[in-house]
């Protein structure tokens, strides 16, 4: 008990079980904690926008080849369709199989719509494919930075490394300050990880000692069949993808277990953006594929939000008897591969989306979405877990397809014959990841 104690994982745990017996305990001190969660996601996400620079511009120099860059950029894009056009459709035909919403018998003109008023602002931000487009092209090259963007920062990676590449032995002394610098920062991260349990704690002890267990008995249906949906997609759909490309789901979360441990306590993919990479990279996986399958992944390879936008669209729409023809069904789908794309950084991201989508279906009225609000932070548990799987499964999946991956170390890897510490891997330097063959 003493040695788990001390791992980074059963400290997380602990901590996890503490803030729920808090928030049950003395709800209203509970509630106060939350600045501990908060500060540690912000302390997370300052560092990210330099870190995915400085990764991917590295991982570019090393790969030497700018076409084989291109090559997998294009086959991250075929797999996040492929794979997230699955999710859609599997919240679809959950919904109709299970009917979480029928027998409400909600009459929309009795729902208040004052709690929408924070979120319905930010709908035109994904409701066009043009201004997403447009939106992923930085205004300057610091404000990409300054606001977070990770896509505008990866698209600057993108062209800045292709450019020091370009430029051969002269570009060497930069490239090497770089890869010092990203050093640097995962140090730093190395640093913040050792505060997760404080963040798991504070987050954790908030969302009960505010919610409370009792608030997930009215809409219980639709969260459970929200959570059944994404265990299928990860052990069944993700787990048939990774098999093919030979490894096993249930070790490789095994593997996972301490970043998403730290995901369900604060419902946040992005609080273990950095560990993950590092931990992909010590599986065998070459930077390179890391640094480009990742970043993109957390804008286009959404699974788990994918699952919950089609499931909640139709979940409303039984709510409040309003019929759906196979054509719309059809739209919702369409819709929906669009909008969940813009899905990342957008404040309220699920609401926004949901309000975006029911936008495009005028006949289901869009003051539905209160009846979801109350549970959108259980949900976003499963959401972001769900979402983290994914993308790290399409990193292990595209590098099998590249051959990007030492098969042998991956395998030694889950297997627990090679020590993986989160905090260590943080801390040890870029140049000792394993390179694949």
């Amino acid at each position: 008990m003493t040695r788990f104690l001390r791992s980074l994982f059963g400290q997380v745990v602990a901590a996890l079980v503490l803030g729920v017996a808090i928030g049950l305990l003395w709800p209203d001190f509970a509630v106060s904690l939350k600045p501990l969660g908060d500060a540690f996601i912000k302390l997370i996400k300052m560092a990210i926008a330099p870190l995915v620079f400085g990764v991917v511009v590295h991982g570019i120099v090393s790969a030497g080849d700018l076409r084989k860059v291109g090559r997998v950029g294009l086959k991250s894009l075929i797999y996040f369709e492929a794979v997230t056009t699955l999710a859609l459709a599997l919240g679809i035909v959950l919904a109709y199989l299970f009917e979480p919403g029928l027998g409400m018998n909600v009459n929309p003109a009795s729902l208040d719509g004052a709690a929408l008023a924070g979120y319905t602002s930010h709908v035109k931000e994904v409701t066009s494919t043009v201004d997403f487009l447009m939106k992923l092209v930085p205004t300057t090259l610091v404000d990409a930075f300054a606001k977070g963007d990770i896509l505008q920062v990866l698209i600057i990676a993108i062209l800045f490394g292709s450019g020091l590449s370009l430029l051969g032995e002269r570009g060497k002394p930069l490239a090497d300050s770089l890869e010092r610098i990203t050093e640097v920062l995962f140090k730093i991260i190395g640093f913040i990880v050792r505060l997760a349990p404080l963040g798991v704690l504070g987050a954790v002890a908030f969302t009960v000692g505010k919610y409370g267990v009792g608030s997930l008995k009215q809409l219980g249906m639709l969260v459970a069949l929200f959570y059944a949906g994404v265990a299928f997609f990860v052990f069944v759909v993700l787990g048939t993808i990774l098999r093919f490309a030979g490894f096993n789901i249930l070790k490789f979360l095994a593997y996972l277990r301490e970043e998403l441990t730290v995901v369900a306590g604060t419902a946040s993919s992005d609080s273990v953006l950095p560990q993950v990479m590092r931990k992909l990279e010590r599986l065998g996986i070459k930077d390179s594929t890391v640094g480009l399958v990742i970043p993109t992944g957390y804008s286009f390879n959404l699974d788990a939000f994918s699952l919950y936008l089609t499931l909640a669209t139709v979940f409303i729409a039984q709510a409040t008897n309003t019929p759906l023809s196979f054509g719309h069904l059809l739209l919702i789908l369409g819709i929906a591969l669009l909008t969940s794309k813009g899905a990342h950084g957008i404040p309220g991201s699920a609401i926004v989306v949901l309000a975006a989508t029911l936008s495009a279906v005028p006949e289901i009225p869009v003051i539905g979405l209160v009846l979801v609000l109350s549970i959108d932070w259980f949900v976003g548990i499963a959401r972001a877990l769900g979402n983290l799987i994914g993308n790290c499964v399409a990193t292990v999946v595209i590098a099998a397809w590249e051959g990007d991956i030492d098969r042998q170390r991956a395998r030694r890897v889950l297997d627990g014959e090679v020590a993986t510490d989160t905090a260590e891997l943080l801390e040890a330097p870029i140049a000792d990841a394993p390179r694949a063959a």
